[in-house]
């Protein structure tokens, strides 16, 4: 398969370029409108299922030639619009039944950072979070999530991540994406967060040093609060094995009522009830660049955001009066 080409995260002066180059449309591929599901109508125009086809097959030559472009980071548009958000959108829609609100709270079409609460045993919620912001959003934003270093250094895992818009969870990658308008979503429980025990669902841990408030206060763009419900009982953390976690090099290997008891049939994730709910932005343009340096103006702040999820947590779950049903 022949290397796609890289194209610069910034546009050129006279603002022409574009930083993610641009996916193919109907002008592309040659395919023209979509008729109707039936056969070729009176005028010999090709049918809905015939458009369909020609345009999956055209999609396929481009990735076999390498006809598509990814951005700096590796993100490739096209293939997360396409195949990974639509595979996700099915498990949104019919599996976890998500209802996402406050989305008008999510500029957009300037930067931002959503911080988000992290639990779950696997990432289903920051995947979930994708979904709702590209799918439900009037602006279909992609949301630049930031990950740790063992997503990266997973074979597999860490291209895909790659390729569906993540990065390193260092400022320096964060600043680059917010500077250039970007999205951008961060976990600061994290592995606090998605691998605590059962019994500790909906507590949210320790934020970290507060890094991500120092990004954002750098760049003069809002952190959007963001508290998700329904995640904490997909895989009910009832046990860990510290062993075979160091073996195969992760923060923590899981054991569930179903998980490794079952095997692969363990690791699907139980249909529960989702909500999540975007806050009103919390502003960091009035403090001013310097203030990131202030370790006790950015504690305050991390703190503000960490008590504006949980208290939202606290307002979904006595709302909910089911796990599996709402």
């Amino acid at each position: 398969m022949a290397d796609a080409r890289v194209i610069p995260l910034y546009p050129d002066e006279d603002g022409t370029s574009s930083a993610w180059g641009r996916c193919p449309r109907d002008e592309d591929t040659g395919t023209g409108e979509t008729g109707s599901d039936g056969a070729d109508d009176a005028e010999g125009n090709p049918a809905g299922w015939q458009l369909a086809l020609a345009d999956a097959v055209a999609f396929a030559r481009r990735r076999l030639l390498g006809e598509y472009t990814v951005d700096e980071f590796g993100f490739d548009r096209e293939l997360t619009d396409r195949v990974f958000l639509p595979a996700l959108r099915a498990v949104y829609d019919n599996w976890f039944r998500v209802e996402a609100t406050g989305l008008d709270n999510v500029p957009g079409d300037s930067a931002a950072l959503v911080v988000a609460n992290h639990s779950g045993t696997l990432p289903w919620d920051a995947l979930m979070t994708t979904v709702a912001l590209h799918e439900q959003h009037p602006a279909g934003r992609h949301l630049r999530m930031l990950g740790a270093d063992v997503v990266f250094a997973t074979p597999f895992v860490g291209t895909l991540a790659r390729r569906s818009g993540q990065t390193l969870a260092c400022n320096e990658d964060a600043q680059r994406l917010l500077r250039s308008g970007e999205l951008v979503g961060v976990w600061p429980e994290g592995f606090k967060g998605i691998g605590k025990p059962f019994r500790d669902r909906y507590k949210l841990q320790r934020f970290g040093r507060g890094g991500f408030v120092s990004a954002a206060m750098r760049c003069g763009v809002p952190i959007v609060p963001c508290s998700i419900v329904g995640a904490e009982e997909i895989y009910p953390k009832i046990g860990d094995v510290p062993p075979l976690a160091r073996l195969l090099g992760l923060p923590y290997f899981p054991v569930t009522p179903f998980f490794p008891l079952l095997g692969p049939l363990g690791a699907v994730p139980l249909p529960t009830k989702w909500y999540i709910e975007f806050g009103e932005p919390i502003e960091t343009a009035g403090h001013g660049a310097e203030a990131a340096e202030d370790p006790m103006v950015v504690f305050d702040l991390s703190d503000r955001v960490r008590e504006t999820i949980q208290e939202t947590i606290y307002r979904l779950l006595a709302q909910r009066g089911s796990v599996f049903f709402g």
